[in-house]
């Protein structure tokens, strides 16, 4: 009875850690995005601000041309996070199925066991009933 009820504790342990992760990789994600939509909003000011918007051309600010790269290195950051992602969602999923298929074992034991003590305390009222029934006789 105790090794299951650990069992479940640790499969429930298990779910909850793949909950944190995808609730982490998740946060990080957002964080990634919000980070690149600055630096986007910035590069645009920035080439607004100095009047040139080609890359290539020489008076191109620096300022733009670095939060460019920045903000290319967190979408890269991103796409490697939703691998990361999809992953930990896997694994989340399928700790939770190994999560329910113990609930479910021990949920059909322990009906197991009250049907035996249902049986056993049935049987016994029926011996007192019978005992009772033999006096009256």
């Amino acid at each position: 009875m105790k090794s299951r009820e650990s069992l479940i504790r640790l499969k429930r342990f298990q779910v909850d850690e793949k909950r944190r992760q995808v609730t982490q990789i998740e946060t990080m994600i957002a964080d990634f995005e919000r980070m690149a939509d600055e630096l986007d909003r910035q590069i645009v000011e920035e080439e607004s601000r100095v009047g040139v918007t080609d890359v290539a051309h020489f008076a191109y600010p620096t300022f733009a041309k670095a939060a460019a790269q920045r903000r290319d290195n967190l979408k890269g950051s991103v796409d490697g996070l939703k691998e990361q992602l999809a992953g930990a969602q896997s694994q989340l999923a399928e700790a939770f199925e190994e999560l329910k298929k113990v609930e479910l074992l021990e949920e059909r034991n322990q009906d197991r066991e009250r049907q035996v003590e249902t049986k056993r305390s049935q049987s016994e009222m029926d011996s007192i009933g019978l005992a009772m029934h033999m006096r009256a006789t």
